[in-house]
């Protein structure tokens, strides 16, 4: 790592943080991952993995892409089954979610802003 870029795995690097990559409670020592703007995770869930409660009011924005697999997410109003690499959801502030691994999967999850 150096000032200002940074390079590694994201398999290594966000291990220990739930696989967020990215974000407000990522420690400044990690130079740029740490983030007020932004939220990164790279996930892999095996297939069963799932998130049965929903959450409640976040007002942030979301975006969940599939990198490999299938995965279901429910929203608000609705839901989607991705099968397809790049596959993707988005939502808004306010909208609730839940989500589960129908086969092992790899998402990429974005958030923004970084909540504090």
């Amino acid at each position: 790592m150096s000032d200002g870029w940074t390079a590694g795995n994201a398999n290594d690097d966000a291990a220990e943080t739930r696989g967020w990559l990215v974000g407000h409670f990522i420690d400044p020592s990690q130079g740029v991952r740490a983030s007020k703007d932004v939220e990164v995770k790279w996930a892999n869930h095996p297939a069963g993995d799932k998130r049965p409660e929903w959450t409640f009011d976040d007002q942030r924005t979301t975006l969940v892409m599939l990198v490999s697999g299938e995965f279901r997410v429910e929203v608000t109003g609705g839901g989607k089954i991705m099968n397809r690499q790049g596959d993707y959801v988005m939502w808004g502030p306010g909208v609730d979610h839940s989500w589960e691994a129908l086969a092992d999967s790899v998402v990429l999850t974005v958030r923004w802003p970084s909540a504090t």
